[in-house]
């Protein structure tokens, strides 16, 4: 599950929330709206925080260099 997914999810919910006036006797889409609006904000959080983690900045080695005189004669 990617970063997409997550903002699928989002945009899911808010969707369901704020642009549908649909009513169904078992369900309340607006408690389903807003719970995949908080996974969606939660999975997001946690989806950042571990590829941060991931990402650790590795220092550039340099380059190696080597004093070969034998050229020199």
């Amino acid at each position: 599950m990617g970063l997409g997914l997550f903002i699928i999810m989002i945009a899911v919910g808010a969707i369901l929330t704020f642009a549908t006036d649909w009513e169904l006797a078992a369900v309340d889409l607006d408690l389903v709206a807003l719970i995949l609006m908080g996974v969606g904000l939660l999975a997001t959080a946690v989806y950042t925080s571990v590829l941060r983690r991931r990402r650790m900045v590795v220092p550039p080695v340099a380059p190696t260099v080597t004093d070969d005189r034998r050229d020199l004669l």
